[in-house]
């Protein structure tokens, strides 16, 4: 079982990383501002968020993961608000 936990979670990590990369190299090639703020806020949404999850798969059932679930809730609500704000 921890195995599959352990895979998921590097699995999630692994994404995350992925995103907030592909998200940085599109904020830097992207031409104009709201293309770059595009690529920005999808990688502070969608990156963020599955390397919170994975980190919450690698702390179990603990304070840290109930810590980790407030930040990604309170990511969800800001992140495209303060995107949207921005542009």
């Amino acid at each position: 079982m921890t195995l599959i936990v352990d895979s998921a979670s590097w699995l999630l990590l692994t994404l995350g990383g992925l995103f907030v990369l592909v998200g940085g190299i599109g904020a830097l090639r992207m031409p104009d501002l709201y293309t770059r703020m595009h690529a920005a806020s999808v990688t502070d949404s969608l990156g963020a968020m599955l390397v919170i999850a994975g980190a919450m798969l690698q702390a179990g059932f603990t304070l840290a993961a109930v810590k980790l679930a407030a930040i990604l809730i309170f990511l969800l609500f800001t992140s495209p608000t303060a995107a949207n704000a921005l542009a």
